[in-house]
């Protein structure tokens, strides 16, 4: 079979899978309205065959970019011959068309999934979750048919392609959109189970157990595609930071409090049967951020080195869309929310109240993150003002609120459900909140002449990790450190995440603050053969030399790095270029360590002689992204729990009246 026949037939696939979305949309819905078990049963064959069609579609259109079909128009806007195969196949979704074909891969993979693993759902309540996730999918099945198909073809295809930005040509981008694909369109999932619960009329003990997991496998994902995204930046961009809450950055961030918020408020109702209105409109919340996040990477409305594309009228559609869904489940909710009645009464010093208040400070602080990064937008085309809203903002007016859910969180984790006692919570806590401040006040007192976000960062760290130490040791019981020991390597696996998660939101927390506060900046000009000091190492410019890459040419640095007389290693800094791109790319090079990195970058040769060199020495940089693989290896784990896997085994009575 030719390429161009493979590429017709992916063609071909995604338009049948369309056909399939709208059958599923319609026939399941109207048969759980029907009660009519025929009709219902569509739901899950659609599903699946829907996903194995898009699955089709997208590995003709990734067997185009290997095999560098330049007939197709996508694949000669991003793809070359001589580019590595690795960046290829990450070209797929490099760009606008194909990132949005991953997007619907993905989405009908997690539709596909709760057909095949909702098996314990009742037949209505899976009839319409199945039928509301293929209305997102027959949204998307358009766009991408009408406004960005893949599969355009040039009529005379030219001899090679204009490349893929280099910039995306790095491994960290070719994993992290996969991995932020997942979490964003993984929250469709309790969009759907929302707009099936308000449907159906029942939200219960048993929907707060099945929508769960799914958040939770979002959650992760999100979790993993921001870190990943972070190290990108961080070591590809050569600007030495990790987070520049950079629009296209801000609208991951988003939904990743949210989805953090729904996670928390869907246990309440499935322990508790409490705060079902407010964990729906989360759940609603947070599948609209999402669509704000696609909105504001494609539509060109704020402009961003992570943005795909640059087009308004795409921007257009995409509102459109964020518009009708978003609108339509709020509307639902405002209808059927005042009908549900949560049962769970709990007093103001309970575990309840306080996973109202961390809801609150996430939710909170997800609305400060959203009005920094719409207020440009908002300003401009209200009142015709130019304004940029920076870190300095964001760092401001956030901090305070992840300052005040690191603070309370321990206490929380402890205290009983419905009603507690704060001396009893706090007085496992008291050896973690004694060495927390001692911790914290040895870092201000070896410090000089700084700020105290170091000491503070120390301090909430090492209470966040405790915290969940000793709630682990609590769960454990009575007894000796052994018969202890022993218990806790038997406790529930969901334990066992929430502990990991929350003790990787610890180690996150004190790594930013560390780096923040402690890193050492030195920009300079320096000849080959100078030697200068940056800190307790000292560094050498040994050469400077021309290197040809596979697609790109480079300018590399061989960088001495010294403490004292002992040289600990050669870092190799570049400067590329990408002559068909005509792109200029800086490449840092970095000494990890677990205590520090030592970061340098080669700028441009100067007028008068001399290269442009910086320098950084940056503390406990890697447990930013250790405590974020640590909270999402802890949502792994709490997935691993086949209780929260299977679901409950039956709903309870519902607490609205039926929509029939």
């Amino acid at each position: 079979m030719t390429s161009v026949m493979i590429t017709e037939l992916g063609h071909f696939a995604l338009i049948l899978a369309f056909g399939i979305a709208l059958v599923q949309m319609i026939i399941p819905m109207v048969g759980a309205h029907r009660n009519n078990p025929a009709w219902m049963a569509v739901a899950e064959p659609a599903a699946i065959s829907q996903f194995l069609l898009v699955a089709l579609s997208f590995g003709a259109l990734t067997w185009a970019f290997v095999t560098s079909d330049f007939s197709l128009q996508l694949v000669y806007a991003n793809s070359h011959t001589d580019k590595p195969m690795i960046y290829k196949i990450s070209g797929v979704w490099g760009n606008h068309e194909g990132s949005m074909l991953l997007w619907q891969l993905i989405l009908t993979l997690f539709g596909a999934s709760a057909a095949v693993f909702g098996g314990n759902l009742p037949d209505r309540l899976r009839a319409r979750v199945l039928a509301v996730q293929a209305s997102i999918a027959v949204a998307f099945f358009a766009f991408i048919l009408f406004t960005s198909n893949p599969f355009l073809r040039l009529a005379v295809p030219p001899l090679n392609g204009r490349d893929l930005n280099p910039l995306l040509q790095d491994p960290g981008l070719a994993f992290h959109p996969p991995f932020l694909y997942l979490g964003y369109v993984g929250l469709s999932m309790a969009f759907s189970f929302a707009i099936a619960a308000l449907i159906e009329g029942k939200v219960d003990a048993a929907w707060g157990r099945w929508v769960r997991p799914w958040t939770l496998a979002a959650w992760v994902f999100l979790t993993l595609g921001i870190a990943l995204g972070s190290w990108w930046a961080y070591y590809e961009l050569g600007w030495g930071g990790f987070w520049f809450w950079d629009p296209v950055e801000n609208a991951s961030f988003m939904p990743w409090l949210i989805s953090a918020a729904l996670l928390h408020s869907a246990i309440v109702v499935e322990k508790r049967e409490a705060l079902k209105s407010w964990t729906i409109l989360l759940a609603i919340l947070a599948f609209g951020f999402s669509l704000l996040g696609t909105f504001i990477v494609r539509s060109g409305v704020l402009t961003s080195v992570h943005a795909f594309a640059n087009d308004p009228a795409r921007g257009v559609l995409i509102l459109i869309i964020l518009a009708v869904f978003l609108g339509g489940a709020l509307t639902l909710f405002a209808v059927r929310a005042g009908s549900m009645e949560s049962k769970g009464v709990f007093s103001a010093v309970s575990r309840e109240s306080a996973l109202v208040l961390n809801n609150v400070l996430l939710a909170v602080s997800c609305f400060v993150v959203f009005i920094g990064t719409i207020w440009p937008l908002v300003a401009e085309m209200l009142f015709g003002r130019t304004l940029s809203v920076g870190p300095p903002f964001f760092e401001a007016a956030f901090t305070p609120f992840m300052v005040g859910l690191a603070s309370v969180l321990p206490i929380g984790s402890i205290l009983a459900w419905k009603r507690g006692s704060l001396s009893r919570a706090t007085k496992p806590l008291l050896p973690w909140f004694v060495l927390a401040i001692a911790l914290g006040l040895l870092a201000y007192a070896v410090q000089s002449g700084r700020s105290a976000m170091g000491p503070i960062g120390v301090a909430l760290g090492v209470w966040v990790v405790g915290g969940a130490t000793a709630d682990l040791w609590m769960r454990s019981g009575r007894g000796g450190w052994m018969d202890r020991l022993g218990r806790m390597r038997r406790l529930p696996r969901a334990d066992w995440g929430k502990a990991f998660a929350h003790m990787g939101m610890g180690v996150t927390i004190f790594g930013i603050a560390a780096m923040m506060a402690w890193e050492i900046e030195d920009i300079r000009v320096t000849d080959i053969g100078d030697r200068w000091d940056v800190g307790q190492f000292s560094f050498t410019l040994d050469d400077v030399r021309r290197v040809e890459g596979p697609n790109y040419v480079t300018t590399m640095a061989d960088m001495g790095v010294w403490r004292g007389d002992k040289q600990l290693t050669v870092l190799t800094p570049e400067k590329r270029f990408y002559p068909v791109a005509k792109m200029p790319t800086t490449e840092a090079a970095i000494r990890n360590g677990i205590l520090r990195d030592i970061y340098v970058v080669i700028g441009d040769p100067q007028v008068d002689g001399g290269y442009a060199v910086r320098v950084y020495v940056k503390p406990f940089a890697n447990w930013i992204w250790g405590g974020a693989l640590l909270m999402a290896l802890g949502g792994f784990v709490s997935l691993s729990d086949r209780r929260l896997r299977v679901g409950a085994a039956s709903a309870k009575k519902t607490n609205m009246v039926p929509a029939e």
